[in-house]
């Protein structure tokens, strides 16, 4: 043997060897100690007779070959009657074998407590780094691996400030995070939290939360615990947003308004580039939309109009469910095929219309934007439907007001008119002619306050509601209601042939009472013009249409004015100046002289006139005005009929 055998007695491992009979030819004291007995006792005792049998069975076959062929030989056995592992190594000699046994328990244990530990660390989803009393890195879970796209063998060893500076962590979060892990390393807190943000491997930035705690795992004294929350931050991020729309929903008053900014918030702090609201026209049955963010109307050159049953649009604004399409090449139905359009969500807004956002990427939405388009869709609706009540109670509100203006002015009128008639009758039958003309002004006279009790009632009867509407041709109509006035056809020019939906009778009477206007009023034929309204901008669509005479011109020029009610206000009447009577003409010459004693005033003699037509307008939601000129034109506009349409034909 090359080592001398005093200096393998002073060796604390046991240490023997073997001659090529298998026999002991040298011990020292810790190997005679391993095997039971003493040195003398074992020299020269073959080597299975001395070993337990457990040991026995656990040398390796190469063992028998190193003596033959002079190989070297390292292996691992567990003595169990001293509970101790050896790490075993032998070698040939010219003479036989010699083995060195070295304890390897504590190692073991150490390696066997790390793979337990590891197994632990691969088995979380969040990453773990460990360190030692220095903060140098013990170990690294998969995660962090995967994460970081860096070999954990690399990183062990160094200091936790090369995976914060691999991980693109700035240097006040470092030196935050150097603190935290002081503070629990000198037992100040027991764990902190710390939330850093961090660079992936991809490049994306994301955030992570790392839980430092004291651990007591071999050299290992703290764990790091790395969890990502990007998603959840961006979650509680959305969540934000969205409250902080629905307030900005919630304070406004204007339904567009609300649109506009549900689409463009959403854009900006939602992450939806692309998305639009379209609302139903309820008159004309069609979604027309109302607000799109920019990238929208680039993509798209243009917003559609989906009218019934026209696309996916309208198909979930009718089932009233939220529909998500990732793919739109592989779907039916679409509305444009062209479009470069390939994922959308669309989400109902209850009755009102539906949200749209879109992407020209398939696969661009997942169930986290399904959820944030439902909500936000639903604060649109609760927008909108306050909207809508605040609407009607202005409506209602405006309407009693009306109502009561209407009511004060009747009074008035009645009380004018049927004095004014009741003075006339008694003048008449005083006077008494011979001819019979008192008796027939006394008729008239009672004629107009008949008249005028009708009117009153039709008044009040249309200040409130209208029947159902029906398709109208407008021009038709206005020659029915001339059949009905006392003009004469020849007398009506219809500009515009138009269609609009309205309660037939009302909108009868309404056209009556204007042309009954102008036939009172004439002393000649007048000639009353029909036309659309359009109103001004690109878009040539009319929203209304006009009545407009010439009745009175010379009758009424240079009369005196009077005040007489066109819906709540005052116009200018003419049959009374200074509160005397004008004079009045009879007989002259054989011809019959203008009489001043008839009612010539743009107010209609026979009742409350265009007042009633303005009701009948007023009633099915329409703006109506009248005009009257100092050369007695009278013009009777009614705005905001949104049925109203263009027909293919014209004609007078």
């Amino acid at each position: 043997m090359a080592v001398s055998e005093p200096m393998l007695d002073r060796l604390t491992d046991p240490f023997f060897a073997v001659g090529d009979d298998w026999r002991f030819s040298y011990l020292n004291g810790p190997a005679a100690a391993l095997l039971g007995g003493s040195r003398s006792e074992l020299l020269g005792r073959a080597m299975w007779d001395a070993l337990p049998d457990a040991v026995e069975t656990q040398l390796p076959e190469a063992l028998y070959d190193a003596m033959d062929d002079g190989g070297q030989l390292t292996f691992e056995l567990y003595h169990g009657e001293v509970d101790r592992w050896f790490e075993t190594r032998a070698y040939p000699s010219e003479t036989g074998l010699s083995v060195h046994m070295r304890d390897v328990t504590d190692r073991r244990e150490r390696r066997s407590t790390l793979a337990r530990q590891g197994a632990i660390l691969e088995a979380v989803r969040d990453g773990i780094v460990t360190l030692d009393a220095e903060n140098r890195i013990l170990s690294a879970n998969e995660t962090i691996e995967r994460t970081l796209e860096v070999d954990a063998d690399e990183l062990v060893g160094e200091h936790v400030e090369a995976l914060l500076e691999r991980a693109g962590v700035d240097v006040t979060a470092a030196i935050e995070l150097g603190r935290a892990i002081g503070d629990v390393d000198l037992g100040i807190a027991p764990q902190r939290r710390v939330e850093v943000e961090f660079t992936d491997a991809t490049g994306s930035p994301r955030v992570g939360e790392v839980r430092l705690v004291p651990v007591d795992f071999g050299e290992a004294s703290l764990a790091a615990v790395v969890r990502d929350v990007t998603d959840r931050r961006e979650y509680e991020r959305v969540v934000g947003s969205l409250h902080e729309i629905t307030r900005w929903l919630l304070d406004s008053e204007d339904p567009e308004e609300i649109c506009a900014i549900a689409v463009h918030a959403g854009s900006d702090l939602l992450g939806l580039p692309m998305g639009g609201i379209w609302l139903l026209d309820e008159e004309r049955g069609h979604l027309d939309p109302v607000a799109a963010t920019a990238t929208a109307h680039e993509e798209l050159g243009g917003l559609p109009r989906f009218r019934r049953g026209e696309g996916l649009v309208w198909n979930v604004f009718e089932r009233g469910e939220l529909a998500r399409y990732d793919d739109l090449r592989e779907v039916e139905g679409l509305y444009d095929p062209s479009m470069p359009i390939r994922s959308q969500i669309v989400a109902p807004i209850g009755d009102h219309g539906v949200l749209v956002t879109a992407s020209t990427e398939p696969q661009a939405f997942d169930a986290t934007d399904v959820d944030l388009l439902s909500t936000l869709a639903e604060n649109i609706r609760a927008a909108l439907n306050r909207t809508d009540r605040e609407r009607v109670l202005r409506e209602r509100t405006d309407r009693l007001e009306r109502r009561t203006d209407r009511l004060e002015a009747v009074a008035d009128l009645l009380s004018t008119e049927l004095e004014d008639s009741l003075l006339a009758v008694e003048e008449a039958l005083d006077e008494g002619d011979a001819d019979g003309r008192a008796v027939e002004d006394a008729r008239r006279t009672l004629d107009r306050a008949e008249r005028l009790l009708a009117d009153v009632r039709e008044f009040a009867a249309t200040a409130t509601a209208v029947g159902p509407r029906t398709r109208i041709d407008l021009g038709a109509a206005v020659e029915a209601a001339v059949d009905e006035s006392a003009l004469e056809p020849a007398s009506v020019i219809v500009e515009d042939r138009a269609t609009l939906r309205a309660d037939p009778d009302r909108f009868a009477h309404l056209l009556e009472t204007v042309l009954d206007d102008a036939a009172v009023l004439a002393d000649e034929e007048v000639v009353v013009q029909v036309g659309l309204l359009t109103p001004e901008g690109p878009v040539d669509e009319p929203r209304g249409f006009f009545l407009r005479h010439d009745a009175g011109g010379a009758a009424v020029a240079g009369e005196q004015p009077r005040t007489d009610v066109v819906g709540g206000e005052e116009e200018p009447r003419t049959d009374v100046a200074g509160g005397e009577e004008e004079p009045r003409t009879d007989v002259a010459g054989g011809k019959e002289e203008p009489r001043t004693d008839v009612d010539t005033s743009p107010r209609n003699a026979d009742g409350l006139g265009v007042a009633v037509a303005e009701a009948i307008a007023e009633a099915h939601g329409w703006t109506a005005t009248v005009e009257r000129t100092g050369v007695g034109q009278t013009r009777f506009s009614v705005r905001n009929v949104v049925t109203i349409e263009r027909a293919s034909a014209t004609g007078g």
